[in-house]
C-alpha cells in the first residue's frame, strides 16, 4: 500500500546531535523532518481563515504556531515558502455540505446586499483585519503568500473536470460529488473509519449521494439576493454555483506550491473531514502521492471545558486583550507556554500572569541592552535546539531561557545573547524593550507629541486600533518609539 512507505520515514536519530522531529498526523508519530530530495526549500501550506468576521484568539493561535514553526525550520538552515489562504466565499457552517454559508450569513448580519461584488469586498475587509492582527502579534506578513480562494475558481473547475474524466466524480441534482469509494486510501489521516459515518451525524442526509462520506466538489446555487440576479456564484458546466470548500485548498496548493508539498497544518477539527477530503481529491486529480509529507495539527484554546468559538458565544478578540492594557506580544508569550498539541485553558488571570512574566523579560533585556555582542553559550544553544527540535516544544524551551537567566555562570553579555537567540525564534519583540534610563516621561514630551499620544490613547479606548496604529506611526516620525505595557505606553527618543 502506498502509505506504508510514508509511515516508515526515518526516526529522529544520529544524523545530527538534535535533528528536527515533528509529530506527523499521517502515521501518528514523531518523524525526522528533512528537506525532500532534490528540493531547496520547505513548501508549507497553513489552512487560513474564512473571512466573514474578525478572528478570535483561538484562530490567531494557529498562525503564531505556524510562525514559530517557520522560524524553527529556518533555525535548522531551511528556506521556507509559506502560504496562508483566505477562504472568501462558500464555507458552510459545518464540514459537511449542507447548511448556511458563513460568508452570506455574515453579510446578512451586517445588512449587506448579497452580490458577488459585495462578497469580494466584504471578504477583503476581514482579510485585511486578519493581516493587521497577525502583524500586531509579531508575524512578518512579507514572508508569507496569501492567496484568495475567489481568484482560483477556474483552477477548481478544471480539477473537477479532471476528477470527472477519471471517474472519481458524479453529478446529482444539487451539484458534483467525490465518490470516496473510488479512493482506497480515504480516511488514512487520523485513521477515520468511513464505515461508521452516518448521514445526519457528520453530514446532512442527502438521498442522492452514493455514500454518506461523499463530499461536494461543486454546489449549485440557491436563490440569492435581488441585486444578484436571483443566484450567486460562478458559471460552470454543472450550473451556476460555488466550488466545494475542500476543493479550494487543493486548487490553491496546486497553483501556488505545486502538486506535492512538505508540511500542511490546520486545527485538529480539520483532520477527519477537511484534510482527508483534500488528500483524496488532490491525489486523485494529480496522480501524485502524497499530497503532503507531513500533517501538523494544533489543539484548541479552551474557555473552561469548551473551545473558544464564535458559535459558542465565548470568543475573545485581540482588540479586547489590547483594550485591557495587555500587550499583544504578551498574548503571543502565553501561546508559547503550552505545547501546540496540548489544549490550552484561557482565562484573563492566566493571560495577566503571562503579561507580567513577559514584562519581566522585557525589563531584563532592557537592563542588558548596553552589554557587548557575544555568541550565546554553547551549552544553552545545544539544549535550546534540542527542545525546539523535539516537535516544537516551546514551553520547555521557554523554561530553559528562564533557567539560564538565573545561571550565575553566564556573564551579563551571555545572558543578553541567550535572549537574542530565544527572541529570534519566539518573536517577542525584545529588541524594542525600553531601558528605564531612555524612557521619556510625559512631562518631558514636546506638546505636539503629547497631543498625539493622548489622541492615540483615546483611539485605543474606543477600539479604533487602525487609528491608534496611524498615530503610532506619526509619533515615530516625530522621533519617539512606543512600547505598550500593562502599566501603559512607554516612550523613548529614537
Amino acid at each position: 500500500m502506498w502509505l506504508s512507505g510514508l509511515f516508515k520515514q526515518k526516526s529522529a536519530s544520529a544524523k545530527s546531535a538534535h535533528p528536527l522531529s515533528l509529530f506527523n498526523t499521517l502515521g501518528k508519530e514523531k518523524q525526522l523532518f528533512e528537506l525532500a530530495p532534490n528540493t531547496s526549500q520547505v513548501r508549507m501550506y497553513n489552512c487560513g481563515p474564512t473571512v466573514y468576521g474578525q478572528q478570535h484568539i483561538g484562530n490567531l493561535s494557529m498562525f503564531v504556531f505556524t510562525d514559530i514553526l517557520r522560524r524553527v525550520l529556518e533555525r535548522n538552515g531551511m528556506s521556507v515558502k509559506q502560504v496562508i489562504n483566505f477562504t472568501d466565499f462558500g464555507h458552510l457552517i459545518s464540514d459537511g455540505d449542507e447548511g448556511e454559508d458563513k460568508m452570506t450569513k455574515g453579510m446578512k448580519a451586517e445588512h449587506i446586499p448579497l452580490t458577488m461584488e459585495n462578497m469580494k469586498a466584504y471578504g477583503e475587509r476581514y482579510a485585511q483585519a486578519f493581516l493587521e492582527d497577525i502583524r500586531t502579534l509579531g508575524i512578518d506578513t512579507d514572508k508569507i503568500t496569501f492567496p484568495r480562494a475567489s481568484d482560483f475558481v477556474p483552477t477548481m473547475i478544471a480539477m473537477i473536470k479532471t476528477l470527472e474524466e477519471k471517474g472519481y466524480a458524479y453529478v446529482i441534482k444539487d451539484g458534483v460529488y467525490f465518490d470516496v469509494a473510488r479512493f482506497p486510501g480515504y480516511g488514512a489521516l487520523g485513521v477515520v473509519d468511513t464505515s461508521k459515518l452516518r448521514e445526519g451525524v457528520r453530514v446532512a442526509a442527502n438521498p442522492d449521494k452514493r455514500s454518506a462520506a461523499d463530499f461536494a466538489l461543486w454546489k449549485k446555487s440557491a436563490k440569492g439576493g435581488p441585486a444578484s440576479g436571483g443566484k450567486l456564484g460562478w458559471d460552470s458546466p454543472w450550473g451556476k454555483g460555488f466550488p466545494g470548500w475542500h476543493l479550494e485548498c487543493s486548487a490553491m496548493i496546486n497553483s501556488v506550491l505545486g502538486k506535492q508539498i512538505d508540511i500542511h497544518t490546520g486545527g485538529i477539527e480539520h483532520i477527519a473531514v477537511h484534510h482527508n477530503n483534500e488528500i483524496a481529491q488532490s491525489e486523485a486529480s494529480t496522480g501524485k502521492k502524497p499530497l503532503s509529507r507531513f500533517w501538523l495539527h494544533r489543539e484548541h484554546i479552551l474557555m473552561g471545558t469548551e473551545k473558544i468559538a464564535k458559535s459558542k458565544g465565548n470568543a475573545v478578540y485581540l482588540s479586547e486583550v489590547i483594550e485591557r492594557g495587555i500587550p499583544a506580544l504578551a498574548l503571543r508569550y502565553w501561546f508559547l507556554t503550552s505545547h501546540y498539541r496540548t489544549p490550552s485553558s484561557f482565562s484573563w488571570s492566566a493571560l495577566e500572569g503571562a503579561a507580567k512574566a513577559y514584562e519581566r523579560l522585557l525589563e531584563r533585556y532592557a537592563a542588558l541592552s548596553s552589554e557587548p555582542e557575544v555568541a550565546p553559550p554553547p551549552a544553552f544553544e545545544e539544549a535550546f535546539t534540542a527542545r525546539l527540535n523535539d516537535d516544537i516544544d516551546t514551553p520547555s524551551a521557554l523554561a530553559l531561557v528562564w533557567e539560564s537567566l538565573k545561571d550565575e555562570t553566564y556573564s551579563l553579555a551571555e545572558q543578553k545573547a541567550i535572549l537574542d537567540s530565544a527572541n529570534a525564534v519566539f518573536g517577542l519583540g525584545l529588541e524594542f524593550a525600553v531601558p528605564a534610563a531612555q524612557q521619556v516621561g510625559r512631562a518631558d514630551l514636546p506638546e505636539a507629541v503629547l497631543a498625539l499620544l493622548e489622541e492615540r490613547e483615546a483611539a485605543r479606548a474606543t477600539k479604533d486600533f487602525a487609528k491608534a496604529d496611524e498615530l503610532r506611526d506619526k509619533i515615530s516620525q516625530a522621533g519617539y518609539s512606543i512600547e505598550d505595557s500593562v502599566e501603559g505606553a512607554k516612550l523613548r527618543k529614537n
